[in-house]
């Protein structure tokens, strides 16, 4: 249960992480840093979310492999994210 709930909680950050992060660096100077702060962004978040919900790893797992498949969960996350705002937007001819 622990899995399933982390997923889905990471999933709808990384589903709303684009658009925050775009409105917060949408600027004249800042807009190519909006999928990196993104990405790492989902990332720190992942490995937070994998501390609250050990089930997400294997029992028994260590902390630095929580963090890491946290962190690694976190940025396939947001790059699900970014294919769907990219489908949104464009729609499957504009790929």
């Amino acid at each position: 249960m622990q899995r399933a709930v982390a997923l889905v909680l990471m999933l709808v950050l990384g589903l709303l992480s684009l658009p925050v992060t775009a409105y917060f660096l949408d600027g004249q100077g800042t807009e190519n840093w909006i999928l990196p702060v993104q990405v790492a962004v989902t990332g720190a978040f992942g490995a937070g979310v994998s501390m609250l919900f050990p089930g997400l790893t294997r029992t028994g797992s260590s902390t630095r492999r929580r963090l890491l498949v946290g962190a690694a969960l976190g940025v396939v996350t947001a790059l699900v994210g970014v294919v769907i705002f990219f489908l949104l937007l464009n729609g499957l001819g504009g790929a």
